[in-house]
């Protein structure tokens, strides 16, 4: 599907010659779906001939969906195979707090963290004391895998490439790109989802379900909801042309 839903003339947003990139955001435990989602990608993959190829992630890869634990697995193995970028979603960033805080479990669950301590075999009682608190987030450090703790603990709050700044959530307005705090990129809604400016780059985001990519002349959602829907959107993006695969 070919997106267009702006009529801004202003110039369009383009990528360097040479590069096609592909984007996922916020896949939420959905391995099954992720890896339809390579499927799609090395098909297309034969087509570009030379063309370099990199994988940008938007984050928000574990809780709510069924399986947080094999799709940080999927993106390692991924990341080894091809050009990948990882960053950082809003959830990745509460696990990491509540391996610090395990008092922060309880609204973890909130977030949908009971589906990622079930992926790692475990499961609290209803209403868990301090000390079951602690326990738990003890053996939640011990079932994750090393190599994904790594993983979690390296991941990227933005990246950029030619006119496009991809991002979890979105950008504060008003903010200069390169002064952006992490806690914007991670968690911002309304102020940014209802501004009009121009940025200064074309935003790709997730972190807001929408039905279908939500494309503007300033930003594109790619968020449709994967957990809940079932659809995962993978953007394909060449030079000034992006694409829903």
């Amino acid at each position: 599907m070919r997106l267009s839903g702006s009529k801004n003339k202003t110039r369009k947003p383009v990528l360097p010659e040479g590069i096609r990139i592909y984007a996922i955001s916020d896949i939420h435990g959905c391995a099954d779906l992720l890896q339809q989602m390579f499927t799609v990608i090395d098909r297309d993959l034969t087509t570009i001939g030379s063309r370099r190829a990199i994988h940008v992630f938007l984050g928000d890869y574990i809780d709510r969906g069924p399986d947080s634990n094999r799709t940080i697995e999927l993106l390692i193995e991924r990341g080894l195979k091809h050009e990948s970028v990882f960053l950082k979603g809003n959830h990745e960033a509460f696990l990491l707090d509540v391996l610090n805080a395990p008092s922060q479990l309880q609204n973890w669950k909130q977030y949908g963290g009971l589906q990622t301590l079930a992926s790692y075999g475990l499961s609290p009682s209803l209403n868990p004391d301090p000390a079951e608190q602690d326990e738990l987030i003890r053996q939640l450090s011990q079932a994750i895998p090393v190599r994904q703790l790594y993983f979690l603990r390296s991941l990227r709050a933005r990246f950029v490439c030619g006119d496009f700044f991809f991002v979890h959530a979105g950008v504060k307005p008003g903010v200069a790109l390169a002064r952006q705090q992490e806690q914007d990129m991670l968690w911002i809604r309304e102020e940014f989802l209802e501004s009009n400016r121009n940025f200064g780059k074309y935003i790709v985001h997730g972190h807001t379900p929408v039905q279908q990519p939500d494309i503007r002349p300033n930003r594109i959602n790619i968020d449709t909801g994967a957990y809940a829907t079932g659809n995962l959107t993978l953007l394909a993006i060449q030079d000034d042309s992006m694409l829903a695969l």
